[in-house]
């Protein structure tokens, strides 16, 4: 086991949450499966966020001290992407301490959405950070499926 390993699986290895404002909801998993945390919308004062027409950046009240040589994702939840609501992917890198905030917008067929206070809103999904060099060349190597790409294997 290298150095790097056992410093990701020391104890030391955690993800701190920092709770900014009252309301705030730490990131829970749903199951005991799932491999999202899920973020909610902590909104204090500003009552409902209303997404029509342009994306909105819903607060969830926390701070986050991702690990190094790991990665947390924003990304949507299923359920309301069903229901037409959809969040960008995010990615909150291991040095960034502010709040994290979650954008969110509507699919063409859907009007409007209200997000409350306590909302779930989104996952958060952790990974670890594959370190590895970047090195320009001339050439890269052959394949069969070669540039052929968005769709080219099937839909």
């Amino acid at each position: 086991m290298s150095a790097r390993d056992t410093e990701h699986n020391s104890e030391a290895t955690v993800l701190k949450v920092k709770v900014l404002r009252p309301g705030a909801k730490l990131p829970e998993r749903g199951s005991a499966g799932a491999t999202g945390y899920d973020l909610y919308a902590c909104l204090d004062d500003l009552g409902v966020i209303i997404i029509e027409d342009k994306p909105e950046l819903v607060p969830t009240g926390i701070a986050l001290e991702v690990p190094p040589g790991f990665d947390a994702q924003i990304r949507p939840r299923s359920g309301l992407f069903a229901r037409g609501v959809a969040v960008a992917l995010g990615t909150i890198d291991s040095d960034y301490r502010g709040e994290v905030l979650v954008t969110m917008y509507l699919l063409p067929s859907t009007p409007r959405y209200e997000v409350k206070h306590g909302d779930r809103i989104a996952q958060l999904v952790i990974s670890r950070v594959a370190d590895v060099p970047l090195v320009e060349v001339e050439e890269l190597s052959e394949t069969e499926r070669g540039n052929r790409g968005h769709g080219s294997t099937g839909m």
